[in-house]
């Protein structure tokens, strides 16, 4: 360094911070340095130890058999001396770079030379094409083996081109990714470290995959040197995510860096699946030059299948024969709400959904038949069983949905694969659903057969709504009745709310006594991963704040004790970074669905009683609203305050195992 190089002098510590015979590892900008008192002198030494990359900061001063004081790394005990940060014998070739300091009052400072500019590296271009592509969220945690990805990714954050929240579970960042994926369409990343942060992975990216939301995976990786003889953290990344992921590969120095983004982001969108990419340590501060970034210009077609003429006009046939036709919305008809709709109205039939699909028709809608199979009401069932034609809509048939297969069905997907899926059907289409339902409501001819719905659907609502009603008057001294808080919800939650519910007797209640009224409903479908609520909350959290479309609508999760529990540490995340969720927790003190099946199957009840703290007095603890309900006059006004709080709450109700 030249003498006539401006340094920058950068406060790192009060000299009360330091005792004498001390070391202490601190932080200039970005640069880590080992700061040591001794003698009544001071030194600041480059804080990696050359062998190994030991933090020297959190060593030892220790006097040699020569009496001179050496600084000592901790994890081998190389020792170097602090004034010089020469090692014993003072090879002129060996030892550690020593900063200049002052101590200036009670401040010490180390000098720096002057910035240069950050050199661009891989991981920058990879995640400018990532921005190209429409990521804007990144949830994850930064650890030792993706520093080099996650400095990308904080440049990004500090252009405003990428949000960042660091979570406190990878499993709860993949769930958020699945949440901010089911809402918007659009795919979010979750970021990890090697090895354990990788695999903490899996269960979020299951959910979002079997129900085909699209997520972009980062997964940090030990270095290229070291693969396979069994380094620390070092598994085979692509072989555990082989069958998880639709796209999965391995960053490496010879990669076109842009281009495995731009496969990676595109395999998202177009296959709705997860996509994982791999960046061993090394790898991650190549030097990328000038080299550009990757987009989605010229690479994305429009997703419209039209279906076949011959087909189209044999469902028609079979729509204008048919008496009693009924309609099947399952969650691959969201983009095509309006025009099912319209085709119900056509055809005065009810639109009974999947429980998947609750809320994509509101139940206050006159076509509205609420939903079908074991989540369900008696209102489908009974239009079900009495149906001589069954339109099933991007519907998947799984077996909890309960579509009788013994009757006329149309089926329309635009995935190829879920078509007659299970079993045979009578007709099925393929073609993208907007598409074919438009095709079909150019030509509905005079419906002379068809029965008008309607009368029924009306008579059927009232006996349903006062069967609910008769279920409030039940007895609440020993814990409030299912019936009464989704009543109470009803009343309260906002109509264009965001709704994540977890998995349990809390979710068979909410899909039999919740009525929709234009709320957007997220769940985990084909996996039914409990935990999945709150997590999933976060990332729809988010997509309000990413997209347009979703701005300002309030974001609620609900789940039971067990669910919350799962990961209950993320309420943290949401005080950190101010997320405006609310909570709804049913607390029964136990795993109440699994305590129902341990009766139907006539076994013993076991081991499914929970022990919990309170959990509203948890919420304030972490700095959040927290209220806990235990009699039905005080939810309305718990509900109240928790909507209007700005930032996370959650209402514990204590409820009654006995009356889901």
């Amino acid at each position: 360094m030249s003498s006539s190089t401006p340094l920058e002098w950068i406060k790192v510590a009060n000299v009360t911070d330091l005792p004498s015979g001390r070391v202490m590892t601190v932080t200039a900008r970005t640069t880590s340095i080992c700061l040591s008192h001794f003698e009544g002198q001071w030194s600041a030494m480059d804080n990696r130890c050359p062998h190994q990359g030991g933090p020297l900061g959190e060593g030892s001063i220790e006097t040699g058999v020569d009496g001179k004081c050496w600084i000592r790394c901790p994890w081998h005990g190389w020792d170097f001396d602090p004034l010089t940060g020469k090692p014993p014998g003072g090879h002129e070739d060996a030892g550690q770079k020593i900063f200049p300091l002052e101590i200036r009052g009670e401040e010490v400072l180390v000098g720096l030379e002057r910035s240069p500019p950050n050199p661009r590296t891989v991981s920058d271009r990879m995640a400018e094409t990532m921005v190209n592509w429409g990521i804007k969220h990144v949830f994850g945690m930064v650890g030792h083996s993706n520093l080099g990805l996650a400095e990308a990714i904080r440049r990004r954050v500090a252009d405003g081109q990428m949000s960042y929240i660091g979570i406190r579970h990878e499993g709860a960042a993949s769930f958020a990714c699945s949440g901010y994926a089911k809402l918007s369409g659009h795919p979010a990343a979750c970021l990890t470290i090697a090895g354990p942060g990788a695999t903490n992975l899996l269960t979020g990216l299951w959910d979002a995959k079997v129900d085909r939301a699209p997520v972009l995976a980062l997964t940090g990786q030990v270095q290229t040197q070291v693969f396979g003889p069994g380094a620390f953290q070092d598994i085979d990344l692509a072989s555990a995510f082989a069958a998880v992921s639709r796209f999965s590969q391995t960053t490496l120095p010879s990669s076109n860096h842009a281009e495995l983004v731009s496969l990676a982001c595109k395999t998202a969108l177009v296959e709705r699946d997860v996509s994982h990419l791999i960046f061993p340590d090394d790898v991650q501060t190549l030097p990328a030059g000038d080299a550009p970034a990757g987009s989605p210009s010229g690479r994305i077609a429009s997703p419209v299948v039209l279906p076949n003429p011959q087909e189209v006009e044999a469902s028609l046939e079979m729509i204008d024969e048919a008496r009693r036709p009924i309609i099947v919305m399952g969650y691959g008809a969201i983009d095509a709400r309006a025009e099912v709709i319209a085709l119900a109205e056509a055809l005065n039939a009810p639109v009974l959904t999947t429980f998947k699909a609750k809320g994509l028709i509101p139940d206050s809608h006159p076509n509205a038949g609420g939903v079908l199979g074991r989540s369900g009401t008696p209102i489908a069932s009974w239009f079900m069983n009495e149906a001589d034609l069954i339109i099933a809509l991007g519907s998947s048939f799984a077996n909890h949905t309960g579509i009788e297969p013994s009757k006329p069905i149309i089926q329309v997907d635009f995935e190829r694969m879920q078509l007659g899926k299970f079993h045979p059907v009578t007709l099925p289409i393929w073609g993208e659903i907007a598409a074919t339902v438009s095709a079909w409501r150019e030509q509905i001819p005079e419906r002379a057969n068809a029965v008008d719905q309607g009368p029924e659907l009306a008579e059927r609502w009232r006996i349903w709504r006062d069967e609910k009603t008769s279920r409030l008057a039940a007895d609440q001294s020993n814990g409030l009745s299912s019936a009464f808080v989704f009543d109470v919800l009803g009343r309260k939650i906002p109509h264009d709310a965001v709704i994540a519910v977890d998995v349990g007797n809390n979710t068979y209640s909410f899909g039999r006594y919740f009525e929709p009224t234009g709320q957007r409903i997220l769940m985990s479908g084909y996996l039914g991963s409990i935990g999945f609520a709150f997590p999933a909350a976060l990332g729809a959290w988010a997509a309000t704040q990413d997209l347009p479309e979703y701005a300002g609508r309030k974001v609620i999760s609900i789940s039971g004790d067990g669910g919350f529990g799962q990961y209950a540490m993320e309420f943290n995340t949401a005080v950190k970074y101010g997320i405006d969720v609310t909570h709804i927790l049913l607390n029964n003190s136990q795993l109440g669905k699994i305590s129902k099946e341990q009766r139907a199957g006539e076994w013993p009840v076991w081991q499914t009683d929970l022990h919990n703290p309170s959990f509203g007095v948890f919420a304030r603890l972490c700095g959040g609203f927290g209220a806990r309900v235990t009699k039905p006059e005080q939810l309305d006004d718990a509900i109240v305050e928790a909507l209007a709080f700005k930032g996370p709450a959650l209402v514990e109700i204590i409820t009654n195992p006995e009356l889901i």
